[in-house]
């Protein structure tokens, strides 16, 4: 007997807590967290990247900076005032930052005979003091010339590669050689007007 009153007692004792956790809960949902602001979690270094927002321009106002932008770059070109040229080319599989009377050494032999002129038409970026025009991937074929001569087709020296184990009798020995192509950049040049 006196356990059922101390059961019946427990549950509805319960019950006036549950309904009143409920009344506590719902009002703790409803009050901020930090006394600052009105936010659930507090402001820390992380809550938002370390760069400023990005600041929206109108397309007129992109339109105007872009003609002014070709405008100066066009000015610069007609004047022919911006110093010495650079270039990245992708050429016989590397990408290659080159400047006129370069030398270039690639690791494999080219169609073209020594003395021959040929051109590189893989142009990724040209550059000046000022300006540079980048590709997306690569720039117009009509936009700038690269050109370079073959200097030299030879053989690299003789590397060795030798697998030896101890204790086992087991040498193996090769000799390397690669082809070789000497190249020299002889002009960097761009088109008279952008686009």
């Amino acid at each position: 007997m006196a356990l059922r009153r101390g059961a019946a007692g427990l549950w509805r004792t319960s019950t006036l807590l549950h309904g009143h956790t409920n009344r506590l809960l719902v009002a703790a949902a409803d009050r901020p967290q930090s006394s600052h602001s009105g936010d659930l979690l507090p402001w820390t270094s992380l809550s938002r990247p370390p760069w400023p927002e990005p600041v929206f321009v109108p397309e007129e106002e992109q339109r105007r900076r872009h003609a002014a932008t070709v405008s100066a770059v066009n000015r610069r070109i007609a004047q022919q005032d911006f110093g010495r040229l650079f270039a990245v080319v992708h050429f016989a599989g590397r990408q290659w930052k080159i400047t006129a009377e370069d030398l270039i050494l690639i690791e494999n032999h080219i169609e073209a005979e020594c003395g021959e002129l040929i051109r590189m038409e893989k142009v990724l970026l040209v550059g000046a003091e000022d300006f540079s025009l980048v590709g997306r991937p690569l720039l117009d074929r009509e936009l700038v010339k690269v050109e370079a001569t073959v200097i030299e087709k030879t053989e690299s020296c003789p590397k060795v590669h030798m697998r030896f184990w101890r204790r086992h009798r087991f040498q193996r020995k090769r000799i390397i050689v690669q082809p070789q192509t000497v190249l020299r950049i002889t002009s960097v040049r761009l088109a008279p007007t952008l686009t």
